[in-house]
């Protein structure tokens, strides 16, 4: 919702019967009108101030007074189309590789070979880039390689285009000679405060994209473009499977290993005394008359300790011949 205050102090010159139908007449004094305004359910474009073009929002208020003109004013107000980067999308990585061999005439050079990877796609304004690369020079001349983020807005109308390219930020490696290579392992770029990326209007875009190149002189540079899209609501702590937490918590869990061999179960004489086993032995008068060979079976086992433990069995025979007796038992197999 939108709110605005107006605010006006008006001559004496108020007529009741000189009124026009549908506005509102005020008398001599101070007066405030506090109002909201709904803005349509329809997806609207960011704010954004553009070379060729922009997109801004409004409320305008006039209060028309007889026998003058009428006074106007306005009050922008900013808007943000969402873009939430944790979705499958913009949470996979982007990676690309490239070379390039370097001719003079008929002289020709060892290539060079540029590589890039990132965790993702969707990052938010403040964030660090961590940019994973490997470049290897195996020419003659010296190259440096370096990382850049683009913005790039394109503006549409009367079924014309202009485009605009403009630098966000950058970051430079260290230089390489003939036959050096260098890795970056998670070197970082920060994304500066800037307008999120508009990708849903219909004469204005704004892209962004993240360029991974080498610096060859007096050469066309090899470089390696990689997709960004910039959003308003950041990445969630668990959110990403690429992030760095989850990484670093995926190899934590791997170096956890099992125990090479399962505990043994603690044994009877820690859970039943030698004098509750003897006292079970002697049998009460009132089970006399259940003599027979059950009561004994189960008089006899009673508080008696389990064989030891053990992994290996110690009657392999007995059981594979009982196994053997069972199946000739049973007529389905």
């Amino acid at each position: 919702m939108v709110y605005m205050c107006l605010e006006y102090c008006p001559p004496c010159f108020s007529d009741d019967d000189n009124s026009e139908e549908g506005l509102t007449t005020i008398h001599s004094g101070r007066h405030e009108y506090a109002f909201s305004l709904e803005l349509p359910q329809t997806p609207l474009a960011t704010s954004f101030e553009g070379k060729h073009g922009s997109v801004r929002y409004w409320v305008k208020a006039e209060l028309h007074r007889p026998w003058l003109l009428p006074m106007k004013t306005k009050k922008e107000f900013t808007v943000f189309e969402h873009i939430d980067i944790n979705t499958p999308l913009l949470l996979s990585p982007q990676a690309g590789t490239k070379d390039k061999t370097l001719c003079c005439w008929f002289c020709t050079s060892g290539p060079i070979s540029l590589s890039a990877k990132i965790e993702r796609k969707g990052y938010t304004p403040g964030e660090s880039i961590q940019i994973f690369a490997e470049i290897e020079n195996c020419s003659s001349r010296m190259v440096v390689p370096k990382a850049a983020i683009y913005q790039t807005q394109t503006f549409y109308a009367k079924g014309k285009m202009k485009e605009v390219k403009q630098l966000v930020a950058n970051l430079r490696g260290e230089s390489l000679s003939s036959g050096k290579t260098e890795t970056w392992n998670g070197k970082m770029l920060k994304i500066p405060p800037v307008s999120p990326s508009i990708l849903d209007c219909s004469i204005i875009r704004v892209e962004y994209s993240l360029m991974v190149y080498v610096d060859i002189p007096g050469a066309i540079n090899l470089s390696l473009n990689l997709p960004l899209v910039i959003g308003t609501i950041p990445l969630h702590p668990f959110g990403s499977r690429t992030s760095s937490v989850s990484s670093q918590c995926s190899m934590s869990w791997l170096g956890m290993g099992l125990p090479e061999r399962p505990e043994a179960p603690p044994s009877y004489a820690e859970i039943v005394t030698e004098e509750q086993r003897q006292s079970s032995l002697d049998v009460p008068a009132a089970r006399e008359d259940l003599d027979g060979p059950l009561f004994a079976y189960i008089h006899e086992f009673r508080f008696q300790p389990p064989p030891l433990y053990s992994e290996i069995d110690p009657n392999p025979d007995h059981a594979r011949r009982t196994e053997e007796r069972r199946l000739d038992a049973c007529p389905s197999r």
